[in-house]
C-alpha cells in the first residue's frame, strides 16, 4: 500500500496557513477545519508545519502573549515530506520514530497532501480487513 493510497481513499484537500497569521488565527484554523497540524504556505511553497503541540508548548514558554505572535515565529521549518509513491509501512516506521504525527506529501515540489499516523493506521486495519474478508471467502469456497 503507498501513499498515494491513502490519499485517493482521504482526498487530497489540504487546509494550508500563511506564515503571517496570528498564532490566534491559527488556533482557529485548526478547530474549524479539525485538524492538529497545518501545512504552512509562503507563496505556494511549503516553508514550514505548525501543531497544536508547537502552540501549547510555546505558549507556556511565552505566556499568553504569543496568541499575537506570526505563525512564521513558532513553526517547524526543514519539513520532512513524503512522496505519493512511499510505502505506508516505511512512512509509518518514520513518524513514528521521529514522533510526527503529520507528514505533508509533496509532489515536484508542490504540496499534494497531508497523512497523519491515524491516517496511515486506518490504511493498515482496512487492508487487514480487506484480507480477512479474502481469507474467509477462501475458506468458504474451498
Amino acid at each position: 500500500m503507498r501513499i498515494a493510497d491513502v490519499l485517493r481513499s482521504k482526498g487530497s484537500d489540504v487546509a494550508t496557513v500563511a506564515p503571517s497569521v496570528t498564532v490566534a488565527e491559527l488556533i482557529s484554523q485548526l478547530a474549524t477545519h479539525n485538524v492538529g497540524a497545518l501545512p504552512v504556505v509562503d507563496g505556494g511553497e511549503l516553508v514550514g508545519i505548525v501543531s497544536e503541540r508547537d502552540v501549547v508548548r510555546r505558549l507556556d514558554a511565552a505566556g499568553p502573549g504569543l496568541l499575537e505572535a506570526r505563525v512564521g515565529d513558532i513553526m517547524i521549518t526543514g519539513v520532512t515530506t513524503c512522496a505519493p509513491g512511499d510505502s505506508v509501512a516505511d512512512i509509518a516506521a518514520v513518524m513514528t520514530n521521529r514522533r510526527f504525527r503529520h507528514l505533508p506529501v509533496v509532489v515536484e515540489g508542490q504540496l499534494a497532501g497531508i497523512v497523519s499516523i491515524g491516517d496511515l493506521v486506518k490504511a493498515r486495519i482496512d487492508l487487514l480487513e480487506s484480507e480477512r474478508e479474502q481469507l474467509q471467502s477462501y475458506i468458504a469456497a474451498g
